[in-house]
């Protein structure tokens, strides 16, 4: 996680130090840590500014009381899917508490961590933790999966608590054991794991969509960012595939600087990965060929090739052109994961 502390008393100062130490042994990126002084009107304008800058990470850690933090991120505050996890500490240490995204944003494990660091004590609060429950939230993210129904996310964890069973189903291969209360069969409510929200095993049923889809592409130099977007949007659209469901695209490395491309991209935040033409070549596999295209590229198809070479996995829509823009689809081979307990499994 890429974290920023923040610290209002030369104590909480020096526990933050031993908190950003010990998380970045765990493997987090510290962008920032900052010490205050309290009371000062211009220091609390301050810290509002420091907070909105601080929620463009994945988490925010309050050295000091929590209504300092509460007053601090109350105005960023917007979704539980996207909010960074905040933990709050007390500046002796003894208490970590999860205030914000303890789930989807990972808050509860860091207040694990943070304690963990200084030998306090976590303090979270959301039901299924204290029950000792499956989140499938939690789950999901670990797993890179997009939640398309969120209320039926809460659903699932309320059924849960209440001892209700809930199915299970996936178009993917299952590694280790169903947690406690899911069930594989006919259910009220159920989780399916697919690239088709079309398929409805359950009469209310939780899509999971694995982001393994990668989508090759090609085109002209100059095409306009519409006309880009607009293809590789009804490609997906044709291969009855969500958006939701792309990790990156693939293209030549002649194309790597490709305007339409680029902006597609950093508009989602996904990665462009660029393939030279030699490595595109040696794919092995039965790919749509042109012969201007190896004129202009020194290999046969791009967009396929593509494909294939960054997903290490088998294309589901083929060579598509319109409007001066190439695409394919491809997927990875992927597995569902549990832990031998039937818990979560990064």
């Amino acid at each position: 996680m890429r974290l920023s502390i923040v610290a209002f008393t030369a104590a909480g100062s020096e526990l933050a130090v031993r908190i950003a130490g010990a998380l970045e042994k765990n493997g987090h990126t510290l962008l920032d840590m900052h010490v205050r002084k309290s009371g000062v009107s211009k220091e609390q304008y301050a810290l509002s500014e420091w907070t909105r800058a601080a929620f463009d990470g994945d988490g925010i850690i309050f050295v000091g009381a929590c209504g300092i933090a509460v007053r601090a991120i109350a105005p960023y505050i917007r979704d539980k899917m996207t909010d960074p996890a905040v933990v709050s500490i007390d500046e002796r240490g003894q208490f970590a508490v999860a205030l914000l995204s303890g789930h989807v944003g990972g808050a509860n494990e860091l207040a694990s961590q943070v304690a963990a660091a200084v030998g306090g004590t976590p303090v979270i609060s959301t039901a299924t933790d204290l029950s000792g429950l499956f989140a499938v939230d939690v789950w999901a993210v670990k797993q890179n999966l997009f939640i398309c129904e969120r209320g039926l996310a809460k659903a699932v964890s309320a059924a849960l608590l209440d001892q209700k069973p809930v199915g299970f189903y996936s178009d993917f291969p299952v590694a280790g054991t169903l947690p406690a209360g899911f069930i594989k069969g006919p259910a009220p409510l159920g989780v399916c794991v697919t690239l088709d929200r079309r398929q409805n095993p359950f009469e209310q049923t939780l899509h999971l969509e694995p982001r393994i889809v990668t989508v090759g592409v090609g085109c002209r130099r100059g095409v306009a960012l519409n006309a880009f977007e607009q293809v590789v949007l009804n490609a997906l659209s044709r291969a009855g595939i969500s958006e939701n469901a792309v990790c990156r695209l693939a293209t030549i490395d002649m194309k790597e600087n490709e305007a339409c491309i680029q902006a597609f991209c950093a508009s989602r935040g996904l990665p462009l990965e660029c393939v030279s033409a030699s490595d595109l070549a040696a794919v092995e596999g039965c790919f749509t060929p042109s012969s201007f295209v190896k004129d202009v590229t020194g290999v046969d198809n791009v967009c396929e090739r593509a494909a294939v070479y960054t997903s290490h996995g088998r294309l589901i829509a083929r060579k598509w052109a319109k409007d001066g823009v190439t695409t394919a689809i491809a997927v990875s081979d992927w597995t569902v994961h549990f832990d031998e307990a039937g818990g979560c499994n990064g």
